[in-house]
């Protein structure tokens, strides 16, 4: 492969070097990569969507021209390799081609989007701040939607909580802020994906991001995300408590201890909230639960007579198929798990590399712990996927650039400059 980028660089090197254009590429790339970001949180999909792809065209042009661009695996792009092979042969195989192959391309965007992300930031790494900083911009603004959504007590869009066991001071408002399609689900997610952003910043800035941020996601009502978030702090407390030098362990402990406590009380204090959080171990006593559950013995059915290849990718075509297994009045648009919804769709040995990817992504990274970058990604990355057990907004453009972009900042953790 890189033999023929060095043939085709050779040829285009005398354009390069006079090109204007071709030696501001990196700028446009970034730029497009920005636009990612801050278009995630009002426009549509296939907006977003664009602005990816033009990033991902922009990189194949500066593999092509510029001398010395080459293609490079580690560890973690090998099983990611593996992944993508095993989907496009799933796809190949799949019973409604058409839908598979429509489900396809968004996967090919994404993944093409991780690529884009590890070619720029080869060259680039000082940018990395830019693009955390306009994830933090992102969170700042939705977190204001959120409390003000929460203050004009916005209404519901669709049936997004179950009521009839509450009484009416139970019942929460459940904020979405401006993410297309308005779910608070999805917000959720998304706030979880971006809120470590702030730890990057000064302490000024970070502390109270993180703060208001947590409280946004709080206000969603979305339990997947509460479960995200406390592992989200437990990843970061335990990073700093490990880092702390001995004399302030204790006292880190003390303060943690502390601050749990007050968060049980207000969990307890507040009905609507306590009973937003108790539901989640109501098991079938609540509606969403039992939904959820019903989905799960269904999709473990699909797996079951698909479990070498799955059925191929794509929520039109997931949606088709489940129609075959799915119990009478409980249709869905998705596993309502990821790893449940990778294995079904592409089969065991997909989800086995998807696996692969992600543990040899944070183990290689660990070893730059002291990196606020890499520590920032690892946060993230363990909330987008701790609350992917639950629900699958993950596969949303909002979160899964975001993945990427942590994804990204974790392979190239290497060559990062070691930062307290």
């Amino acid at each position: 492969m890189n033999s023929i980028l060095y043939k085709f660089q050779s040829i285009f090197k005398p354009i390069y070097d006079k090109s204007f254009f071709l030696q501001k590429i990196d700028w446009l790339i970034g730029v497009n990569i920005l636009l990612v970001i801050f278009t995630s949180t009002a426009a549509s999909s296939d907006f977003i969507g664009y602005f990816a792809l033009f990033a991902m065209i922009l990189t194949m042009v500066k593999l092509i021209t510029k001398s010395g661009e080459k293609f490079s695996l580690t560890a973690a792009d090998k099983f990611l390799l593996l992944y993508f092979i095993i989907v496009i042969i799933s796809v190949a195989g799949s019973s409604l081609f058409y839908l598979s192959l429509k489900g396809f391309f968004k996967t090919l965007t994404y993944v093409g989007f991780y690529v884009t992300l590890i070619h720029y930031l080869k060259d680039n790494k000082d940018k990395i701040k830019y693009f955390l900083l306009a994830l933090a911009v992102c969170a700042s603004i939705e977190t204001i939607v959120a409390f003000l959504q929460n203050f004009s007590s916005v209404g519901e869009i669709s049936g997004w909580q179950d009521t009839s066991r509450l009484n009416p001071e139970e019942v929460m408002t459940r904020v979405y802020g401006t993410l297309k399609p308005y779910n608070p689900n999805l917000f959720g997610g998304y706030m979880l994906a971006i809120l470590p952003s702030f730890i990057t910043l000064p302490k000024r800035f970070g502390i109270p991001g993180v703060i208001l941020s947590a409280s946004a996601i709080i206000l969603t009502g979305c339990r997947g995300a509460y479960i995200g978030l406390f592992f989200e702090l437990l990843v970061l407390g335990a990073i700093i408590y490990k880092r702390l030098e001995p004399s302030y362990k204790k006292l880190f402990t003390t303060v943690s201890a502390a601050i749990c406590a007050f968060m049980a009380f207000v969990v307890v204090s507040i009905s609507a909230l306590r009973a937003r959080v108790f539901s989640i171990f109501a098991m079938r006593g609540d509606s969403s639960n039992s939904f959820r559950f019903n989905v799960y013995h269904s999709c473990l059915d699909m797996f079951k007579d698909n479990w070498i290849l799955g059925i191929g990718v794509g929520n039109q075509n997931f949606r088709e198929i489940y129609g075959l297994y799915m119990k009478t009045g409980f249709d869905a648009l998705s596993a309502y798990n990821i790893y449940l919804e990778i294995a079904v769709e592409s089969g065991v040995f997909a989800l086995i590399a998807f696996l692969g990817f992600i543990i040899m992504l944070i183990k290689n990274a660990l070893k730059n712990i002291k990196s606020i970058y890499v520590v920032c990604a690892i946060v993230s990355i363990t909330g987008i996927l701790i609350h992917g057990i639950v629900d699958t907004v993950f596969f949303r453009p909002q979160i899964q650039f975001t993945f990427w972009i942590m994804a990204a900042i974790l392979r190239g953790s290497y060559g990062y400059e070691k930062q307290n």
